[in-house]
């Protein structure tokens, strides 16, 4: 397509016009002149030259180029019409001469993989070890990661001759400038491989599955990340593998809550229980605990047992279990019960029970709350 001899006019803005103004006008020209709205060939010529001057002027780079005198869609250059069109990076080669970087390695570095693993609280607390598997890309056992077929050898490119770059000579308004390219036909490796490997395709390594052995710190949480270094896929050609991270996931526990290095569980005891004290057994993570439960005992109250939580994943220690009280009122009494307790409250002057109103909560002065006071001393 011929160059628009001002691509500022072409959009009707002036050449200082902000980005902003630019997009403006060019939306507006071209609800008018798109082809759908307007078939007119002249219109669609037009359409063109448009949003080619667009294309120029909303790039900051290409359009710094054009105010320079160049055009960088690949037209008249800074030599004017005729001459070799070329981008920023060769008129800064203009500026620095042509660096030239050689073949590129067809070895690079695997890319690292991530697997979420599951394990429980007492694994966590503890820490385990565990057998995965892991879908993986290993080094070709056909090629040994060369890429190519048995008794066959990758051979010298013979357009690049090796170098894994074509070189070409532009013209700009510093004269001839010389320019590097990544050889189309080797893509710049610099060699070819005329009879590719039938196992990897000549990329060096294949899919696979494969079962690892991970050992699992005691204090993992969820979130917790373990990097296994070199354990990921092995890279293009062989190369050297990426790595391994494992995501912990902790499954929830029937009994425990966990927050941070410490567990939480809730135990139920009768109202006579509580009030006079009692001794219960409890199942932690360590095995059976004896909990003394004091009398008077309220709901709601906490009975802490020290180093019974999580192992500390970075330091020495366990975390604490703390063990909430419920105190369970009878809703159904038998005549005999219901006589006792009718006792109990006229030996106490409990016939008449009154509420007691404090800030933020109700207190029961009736007879359960004064068969509490009375086992704490009140």
């Amino acid at each position: 397509m011929p160059v628009a001899s001002d691509y500022y006019a072409t959009l009707g803005v002036a050449r200082d016009a902000t980005p902003e103004e630019i997009k403006r006008a060019y939306r507006k020209l071209a609800r008018e002149l798109h082809p759908d709205v307007n078939p007119d060939p002249a219109t669609q010529d037009r359409f063109k030259e448009v949003t080619a001057a667009y294309e120029v002027l909303s790039d900051p780079d290409k359009r710094q180029m054009y105010d320079l005198g160049g055009d960088p869609r690949g037209g008249a250059g800074f030599g004017g019409p005729g001459a070799a069109g070329f981008g920023f990076g060769d008129i800064m080669d203009a500026f620095f001469g042509t660096q030239t970087r050689g073949p590129r390695s067809r070895v690079s570095r695997g890319k690292d993989a991530l697997i979420r693993l599951q394990v429980d609280l007492r694994e966590a607390t503890f820490g385990v070890q565990r057998e995965i598997a892991v879908d993986t890309a290993v080094v070709c056992g056909a090629c040994t990661g060369a890429g190519t077929a048995p008794n066959t050898q990758v051979v010298t490119c013979t357009m690049c001759q090796g170098r894994g770059e074509i070189q070409s000579v532009q013209r700009s308004f510093l004269g001839q400038v010389m320019t590097s390219r990544p050889c189309p036909q080797c893509q710049g490796f610099g060699t070819l491989i005329p009879h590719p490997c039938p196992e990897c395709a000549g990329d060096g390594r294949v899919r696979t599955r494969r079962t690892i052995t991970v050992k699992i710190p005691a204090g993992v949480d969820t979130g917790t990340r373990i990097q296994l270094t070199g354990e990921g896929e092995v890279g293009p050609g062989g190369g050297p593998a990426g790595d391994l991270f494992l995501e912990i996931v902790e499954t929830p526990h029937e009994v425990f809550t966990r927050q941070g290095d410490d567990l939480h569980c809730t135990v139920t005891l009768p109202m006579t229980a509580a009030a006079l004290g009692t001794s219960i057994s409890l199942e932690t993570l360590d095995g059976d605990e004896a909990i003394e439960v004091k009398p008077g005992t309220q709901s709601g109250q906490t009975v802490t047992l020290r180093q019974k939580g999580v192992t500390h994943l970075r330091g020495s220690g366990r975390g604490d279990l703390h063990v909430h009280v419920d105190v369970a009122t009878p809703t159904k009494l038998d005549a005999r019960q219901e006589e006792l307790l009718r006792e109990l409250a006229a030996l106490r002057g409990e016939e008449r029970p009154a509420a007691t109103v404090q800030a933020g909560r109700v207190e029961s002065s009736g007879l359960f709350s004064r068969l509490r006071d009375a086992f704490n001393g009140r």
